[in-house]
């Protein structure tokens, strides 16, 4: 399905009309007209983008005012911006592995955080026997603050039983978490308490909840500091100045479009009668494997998003509520799904 115009709860194709429960954009920011026209403002102060590199002798000031802003927002003490959360899920691994730590990952963890040669921290439903050893290294271990396919936070409590011999790093994908979940939607990082380990990375696009073009990392002031001057950031166009700009001068209409998500989430918990679909109200994902559902959306010219990552053995069924659907839209959408 090829689309000529912005999908926000509805897309239209010739002379049908579909309501529309994909995508990511979660807190509908990407259509929200004062956000637009905070948009336009920092378009003719910062121009349509800006490609010289972050060290370079001319900067902007814009990224030290939004990274400031940020750190404190998720609780890190030093965020960097950068133009992707793929990339910023790169900086962090390339970092980590040219210095010979060894990597683990969650199952399901967002590819652009898993190295190479990972090896899962859980096989065969035990924690990996090399967690277990008594060797002594550093080791990254690499997880998605909400896996996919799931509605709640990833559960950390397995990471208590490897051998107190290691080191541990905990790279953290917070994409789908920051905007929606934690104080004010600042994600789960500040709240995690982990007391084995050693320090917590946060590497997370933009693009999701608040639909801006770009991607941070957040850690330590000295973690932070080094990565800026490694070879793939200084060779790396920034993020878009203009996009932070908007950003920093739209707090009351991301609050306010929060406000508006949860609500439909709670009217969402209130009426769903449908054992078969995972739900949290505290998220805004419904997943379901039943293709018959799939086929009744569609039926209801309702559209849902549908895709397979490469490394998934199913395909996964993933119903979006946004802030900018009605109370009319839920109703239909619940009528499908309670038959």
């Amino acid at each position: 399905m090829i689309l000529d115009h912005f999908p926000d709860n509805t897309i239209k194709l010739g002379s049908v009309s579909y309501l529309y429960f994909g995508g990511t954009a979660y807190l509908g920011m990407a259509t929200h007209s004062g956000f637009k026209e905070n948009l336009v403002i920092a378009l003719k102060k910062w121009g349509t983008f800006y490609g010289s590199s972050r060290n370079s002798n001319v900067k902007l000031g814009i990224f030290n005012r939004f990274e400031d802003y940020f750190a404190r927002f998720i609780g890190a003490d030093k965020v960097l911006s950068v133009s992707s959360g793929t990339l910023a899920g790169k900086l962090v691994v390339d970092y980590f592995g040219d210095r010979n730590y060894r990597f683990f990952h969650f199952p399901k963890t967002h590819p652009a955080i898993v190295a190479p040669k990972s090896t899962p921290v859980v096989v065969a439903g035990k924690l990996d026997k090399e967690l277990l050893s008594d060797k002594a290294e550093k080791i990254v271990i690499t997880a998605d603050a909400i896996e996919s396919g799931m509605v709640n936070p990833t559960n950390f409590d397995i990471l208590k039983n490897i051998n107190p011999k290691k080191q541990i790093t905990l790279l953290l994908d917070e994409s789908h978490a920051i905007g929606v979940l934690g104080k004010n939607g600042s994600g789960i990082f500040s709240s995690l308490d982990l007391q084995n380990v050693n320090n917590i990375v946060v590497a997370s696009s933009l693009s999701k909840a608040f639909s801006l073009s770009g991607g941070i990392i957040g850690g330590s002031c000295e973690f932070i500091d080094t990565l800026k001057e490694q070879s793939t950031f200084t060779s790396s166009s920034p993020a878009n100045a203009t996009y932070l700009e908007a950003f920093l001068q739209s707090g009351n209409f991301y609050r306010e479009q929060r406000k508006k998500l949860f609500k439909n989430l709670t009217y969402i918990k209130n009426n769903l009668d449908n054992k078969s679909v995972t739900f949290n109200k505290n998220y805004p994902v419904l997943y379901f494997d039943d293709d018959a559902i799939f086929d009744k959306l569609a039926d209801a010219d309702i559209i849902i998003s549908r895709f397979k990552y490469p490394t998934y053995k199913k395909t996964m069924n993933r119903i979006v509520i946004t802030a900018n659907h009605t109370r009319k839209d839920l109703n239909k959408l619940l009528n499908v799904l309670n038959l």
